[in-house]
């Protein structure tokens, strides 16, 4: 195959992760890591390995670090354990239960506010502060999400000019 059509292909794939880190109904990191290595072993770039391997340890991070500060930032704006299990479970939930483009969302902040509430039913506002610390969660989730992925689109396009 032509290593223009695999740089262009590599290129859209990059693109298309950055767009996923904000859009929910696209893998953002794992699009830009496939675009990241198709460049790089499709068309045998002299880019380094080390950027490969920066690029999979942030993406497994940023992995883990999706589901564990929102549930974080929920506890240090006053959440209980109650409302992290509440996060994770209403994202997973409104992943699949939700049929929006920000299902996943919705039942994140629907799960921190009811295991809140569940925890206790008289303190709204506890809730409340608690699914505010959970959205800045998700907030610094995606802008990492964002910085990774436009990273390697960068690395990308610098090495192709």
């Amino acid at each position: 195959m032509d290593t223009s059509l695999i740089s262009l292909v590599s290129i859209i794939l990059l693109v298309l992760g950055l767009l996923g880190t904000v859009l929910p109904v696209l893998p953002g990191l794992l699009l830009s890591l496939s675009g990241l290595l198709i460049y790089k072993f499709g068309t045998d770039a002299p880019l380094s390995m080390v950027y490969i391997w920066i690029f999979v340890i942030l993406t497994a991070v940023s992995t883990v670090l999706n589901y564990v500060i929102p549930a974080k930032t929920n506890r240090k704006y006053g959440g209980t354990r109650w409302g992290s299990i509440g996060s994770i479970i209403g994202t997973l939930a409104g992943i699949f239960f939700i049929p929006v483009p920000f299902g996943f969302l919705i039942g994140m902040f629907l799960g921190v506010f009811i295991g809140e509430l569940l925890h206790d039913s008289t303190d709204k506002k506890k809730a409340w502060n608690s699914t505010k610390g959970a959205f800045i969660g998700f907030i610094y989730g995606a802008g990492f999400n964002f910085m990774v992925a436009l990273a390697m689109l960068l690395v990308v396009i610098i090495d192709i000019f």
